[in-house]
């Protein structure tokens, strides 16, 4: 599948730091994923599958007790707001990047989730198409591991 990762291009996990663009090297264990149900049918998957509604959101702020974990909106650390405009949101895959703990500042909010029309490049998650990504789901189950090389 065609794929965008990040304007940084793809860097050695342990390099990788917050708000660096890059997409970290590695195996990453999928854990669960999230969609838009105000804009899709549900998906058809075997992963734990929850609604994004209009107050998910996701700390990214390294200082935040809550760094690399889904939050409720309003939010007073810095965050990304799970109910883009976009559609890049629309379907996610949240992967097991930082997250077991997660450690300030190594990167968070590494999803899979659906490319821009003309495939820009992520902030360091990896994007495909939502048709893709619907069709991934489909035999995608908890515990699988996406691959960054």
């Amino acid at each position: 599948m065609r794929a965008a990762i990040g304007r940084s291009g793809v860097v050695a996990a342990e390099m990788k730091r917050e708000g660096d663009g890059a997409t970290p090297a590695g195996a990453w264990t999928v854990r669960r994923a999230l969609w838009r149900a105000d804009r899709l049918e549900r998906p058809d998957t075997a992963l734990v599958l929850d609604p994004i509604g209009p107050d998910d959101g996701w700390c990214d702020d390294p200082a935040d007790p809550a760094y690399n974990r889904p939050v409720r909106l309003p939010w007073p650390g810095r965050h990304e707001v799970m109910t883009r405009e976009d559609g890049l949101y629309d379907i996610v895959v949240v992967l097991g990047h930082n997250d077991d703990p997660p450690v300030p500042g190594l990167g968070s909010a590494i999803f899979l989730h659906c490319a821009s029309p003309d495939y820009r490049p992520t902030e360091g998650c990896i994007a495909i198409a939502r048709d893709d990504l619907a069709a991934l789901l489909k035999v995608l189950k908890a515990g699988d591991v996406i691959e960054v090389g």
